[in-house]
Formats: structure tokens, sequence, C-alpha cells
């Protein structure tokens, strides 16, 4: 089993009086994940809920091999445990559209993920949304996922430049999440993780406001829990004009 120390915490921000982000942190099966709600109200509450709680519900029994029930049958192209992440997290799309449909008030309701499973030396990442992944190594920050939103597509385009992204009054606009059409579209990554790695999962209520090369700095200068409480911070004492959430885990020793 892989040893690792984690953290994480979320906070409401400072312009926002509820928490539409939730997160999961389970040392145990080695399983973190990042949401971020959307839809107003208490539905995007309800909607990150419902994914990380379907995470933590399935995703145990998955990893021992239990049987899954179609249609959700797991894919035989990729890593089992990849193909357990893609599964939980379009049950929990189903789970999301089920309950709006029951729901008038919670309509249009929907969420980001950003999910990581540890397995020996191996970490394996599924995300809908522009909720990231970052590794950590020997000083060097990389972000792990890549955003689906409107002004990440015109980055990768061509058409904008990262700086012009961050003024850019479209830089909100999601272009996946779940709870939004009956198929969801999963990416997915896998590396070989090393001692001494540091993987953060976080919502843009931090990257809107806090650099990446900040980020890695506050990664580097302390453990796991005082990473969180520093990256929170420094996102509010920017404005905290989003929710905010990091999960932060350290690699002790790969096994």
């Amino acid at each position: 089993m892989i040893k690792v120390t984690s953290s994480a915490r979320t906070d409401p921000g400072k312009k926002r009086k509820n928490n539409e982000d939730a997160f999961l942190l389970d040392d145990q099966h080695g399983l973190y994940a990042a949401a971020d709600g959307i839809g107003g109200h208490e539905g995007g509450e309800i909607a990150s809920r419902i994914t990380v709680d379907t995470l933590a519900e399935v995703m145990p029994g998955l990893l021992r091999g239990d049987d899954v029930t179609p249609p959700f049958s797991l894919s035989l192209d990729v890593d089992p445990r990849i193909s357990a992440l893609r599964y939980a997290i379009t049950l929990s799309n189903q789970k999301i559209l089920q309950t709006a449909a029951q729901n008038p008030d919670l309509a249009g309701m929907g969420t980001t993920i950003s999910a990581l499973i540890l397995w020996r030396e191996t970490a394996s990442i599924a995300h809908v949304g522009d909720s990231r992944a970052y590794l950590l190594r020997e000083g060097e920050l990389r972000q792990l996922t890549s955003d689906h939103s409107f002004v990440a597509e015109q980055i990768r385009a061509g058409k904008l430049t990262p700086e012009q992204a961050r003024a850019s009054t479209y830089r909100h606009v999601i272009t996946r999440a779940l709870g939004i059409d009956k198929d969801v579209s999963i990416d997915h990554v896998s590396l070989s993780i090393r001692k001494n790695d540091t993987l953060l999962l976080c919502t843009d209520g931090l990257t809107e406001l806090v650099e990446d090369a900040e980020i890695g700095r506050i990664l580097e200068e302390g453990p796991p829990e005082t990473a969180t409480y520093r990256l929170i911070r420094t996102a509010n004492e920017r404005g905290g004009v989003d929710n905010i959430t990091a999960v932060v885990v350290s690699i002790v020793e790969p096994v």
C-alpha cells in the first residue's frame, strides 16, 4: 500500500454565502476528489455532494472486483482503476440527472469533478470540467488535466494567451460538466509516482486567483495540512471570489 500524508480543505470564499464545492479524502483506498457544483442556490451543493458520495460508495467495491450491473460495464481497453473511476463518474452523472428530474427546483444543476486513485506506483486521474489536478515533482509543478472550458479551448487553438484568458468575461464558461447530458465524456490520465511527489486536486476558486508558480511554492514549503491552509488563505487574500477547495496528497513511499 502506498504511504501518503494528505489534507483537504474547502472554503466558501469572501463573496458567496454557500459552498457548492465538495471533496473526498480516503487514504485507506487511495481515493481523492474535488468537485465544483454549478446551478446556483442549493443545486450545485447537491450535485457536487452526490458525486463525491457516489465515488466513496462504489469505488471500494469496484476495486475489489464486485459485480457491476449493466449498462455501466467497465471498459476493458484501459487500466481497471481508470475504468472504475469512469464508471463511478458516469453513475454520478445519472444520479444527478435523476435527482434534478424529480425536483424541478434543481433543474440545471451539475458539477465538475477531478478524481484521483493511487495504486502501487501509479496515480490515475479522471476528470470533467475545469477542476484541476497537478503534480509537483522536484520543484516543478505540472498541470495534469486540461480544462474543459471555453477559454482553455481558445488557448489550445492559439486564439487567446493565458493572460488574456484570465481577464476574459467567458473564463467561467465550462464546456463539460456532470448533470448536463445523459452521456458524459470523461478524460483520464495515468502516471508513475515517486517518493516525495505531491499531487493537488483543486477547484477554479483557487486557480483563478493563485498562479501556478505560487501554487508550486506553497506546496513545496510545508506538509499537506499547511499547504491546504495556505492555498485557501492566499486565494481569500486575493479576493476569494469563488468557493475554494484544495486536496493535497504527498507520496511518502510508493509500494
